[in-house]
């Protein structure tokens, strides 16, 4: 390991990043490293500014990969060595505003139906029940359902913060008939070896093979749940300061890009050519 690394390790642990975060950002570094075969240190802002621009028109990277680097780089030279940052102009990255694809009531009813495993139709409502990260579902344990509160606790997610979300009546059942059936110990969806988790990318297998299973197509990722668990408490009129605590988001503004996917004030907003003929009649100034 490169003295430079190994710095820019600690700095990212002291910052308490995310494990993948980390991760991400030392890939990032490694290929700029490769780009120009020498110490990204070594590296004057010209070097830096032509390996973004080298990412965006030659390699066609997504946006999202290049913000990646740029986020990474950003931290290398910013926090881990130093510089000032109006010193590395580096050029911020569009996003492309997408909306996330929401399952209604009936697909979902038909989707926590397909399991045939008490322990996959759980993991999917509690997903969505909680409206949950599927890493933030995959660690919980046992001691995180509070039946006594009707709350659930989830421990050190996203920027390492705890908060609760609620625990329905209905997802209680589910969760003490899949404990009578399976019995887990610690960890409520344990993995292979039960000394650990399930792993994220076996929950995104099991809602994929149940989505197949129940006909639908829509919402390619288990992330579809938390979208469809937000949208949902929104359409029955919850404010949104309420599912940005449940969420756990630390901006509003994350959570008011659920409004872009609200129905009911779509279907509570007259189209303009039903107001035609009003328009006509009505007589103008």
């Amino acid at each position: 390991m490169t003295p430079l690394r190994a710095l820019m390790i600690k700095q990212m642990e002291v910052d308490r990043l995310a494990p993948k975060t980390q991760q991400a950002y030392l890939n990032a570094v490694r290929g700029i490293a490769r780009f120009y075969q020498r110490s990204p240190d070594q590296l004057d802002n010209k070097e830096i500014e032509s390996y973004i621009h080298h990412l965006l028109t030659e390699r066609k990277l997504a946006w999202s990969s290049v913000n990646v680097a740029v986020n990474a780089l950003a931290f290398l030279y910013v926090k881990t060595l130093g510089w000032d940052r109006p010193k590395l102009k580096l050029p911020r990255c569009r996003k492309r505003l997408r909306l996330p694809e929401i399952l209604s009531a009936e697909e979902l009813e038909r989707l926590f139906a397909a399991p045939t495993h008490p322990k996959h139709r759980a993991l999917l409502m509690t997903t969505y029940a909680g409206g949950l990260r599927v890493s933030e579902t995959v660690h919980l344990k046992l001691v995180n359902i509070d039946s006594q509160r009707m709350v659930i606790r989830i421990e050190q997610a996203k920027g390492a913060k705890d908060r609760y979300t609620m625990l329905s009546s209905r997802l209680l059942e589910e969760l003490r008939r899949y404990w009578r059936a399976c019995q887990p110990t610690s960890w409520l969806f344990p993995g292979r070896d039960h000394e650990r988790p399930m792993n994220v990318s076996t929950a995104q297998r099991v809602y994929t093979r149940a989505k197949r299973q129940a006909g639908i197509v829509r919402g390619p990722g288990i992330h579809t749940l938390r979208h469809s668990f937000a949208t949902h408490l929104l359409e029955t009129g919850v404010d949104l300061r309420t599912i940005q605590s449940l969420l756990g988001h630390t901006s509003l503004n994350t959570t008011m890009r659920y409004l872009k996917v609200d129905r009911t004030r779509v279907l509570a907003t007259a189209s303009p050519l039903d107001l035609i003929g009003v328009l006509k009649e009505t007589p103008t100034t």
